[in-house]
């Protein structure tokens, strides 16, 4: 089997379930529970004086 043909088979396969569930665990990371308290303190650092 040919190189190119192998990883398209697997990108079209594997590749794209892998990608799939990181981004439904980025989503599940970003939305958990107690997370709104860290984005507010990284959504202030440029505001806060030196």
């Amino acid at each position: 089997m040919e190189t190119y043909t192998a990883m398209r088979h697997f990108a079209d396969s594997w590749g794209l379930l892998a990608m799939a569930a990181f981004f439904v665990g980025v989503v599940v990371f970003t939305l958990r529970p107690g997370s709104k308290q860290k984005a507010k303190e990284a959504a202030d650092i440029p505001l806060k004086d030196d």
